[in-house]
């Protein structure tokens, strides 16, 4: 017999952290930051054959102030690299990213000069979402991936410093193109 038993009906219990990361992960907004085919998937998604607004996330906020969400749909290059930094620095904390697409996600097809080889490099992603491209279903599946993400994470001066310590992993990583593997 536990001390929820004991309770009158219409009390609830649970921590902090718990319902913070409840209310967060129904409430995301996300930014768009499309650029090349992964987008329409990410469009066609937004739409009402998919229709993410049962997730709370109906709306893709156009400035980056109003969204806690940046998905990266499709190739970066190195001129959009610093853009898409200074967007996710203008957006509020709490904030995540998700890599859609193996262009975003690694370079894709693209390993030259021109293409950033993975937008881990420029950004901390939280999910990685495969594909070329991916279908809307995997959007939402990632998405739903990132609800259950959030809900764990915890919060005030331990957030900052997993934060601080995986954006510090992402930016000293090894470029794609110097990793030794199965296409060198």
């Amino acid at each position: 017999m536990g001390l929820e038993e004991q309770l009158p009906s219409g009390f609830m219990l649970t921590t902090v952290e718990k319902f913070a990361g409840w209310a967060r992960s129904g409430s995301l907004w996300p930014a768009t930051f499309g650029l090349a085919c992964c987008a329409i998937e990410m469009m066609a998604t937004g739409a009402g054959r998919y229709d993410l607004a049962r997730f709370g996330m109906e709306v893709f906020r156009a400035s980056p102030r109003q969204a806690d969400l940046m998905i990266v749909a499709g190739r970066v290059s190195q001129k959009m690299a610093p853009v898409l930094r200074q967007i996710y620095d203008q957006m509020a904390e709490p904030k995540w990213v998700i890599s859609m697409g193996a262009c975003a996600s690694s370079g894709g097809m693209f390993n030259n000069y021109a293409i950033v080889q993975g937008v881990d490099h420029i950004v901390p992603v939280d999910i990685y979402l495969p594909g070329c491209p991916p279908r809307p279903e995997q959007l939402m599946d990632a998405i739903l991936k990132l609800h259950e993400q959030i809900k764990n994470e915890k919060l005030g001066a331990q957030r900052v410093e997993w934060q601080r310590e995986l954006e510090a992993s992402a930016l000293t990583a090894i470029p794609t193109s110097d990793m030794k593997g199965l296409l060198r």
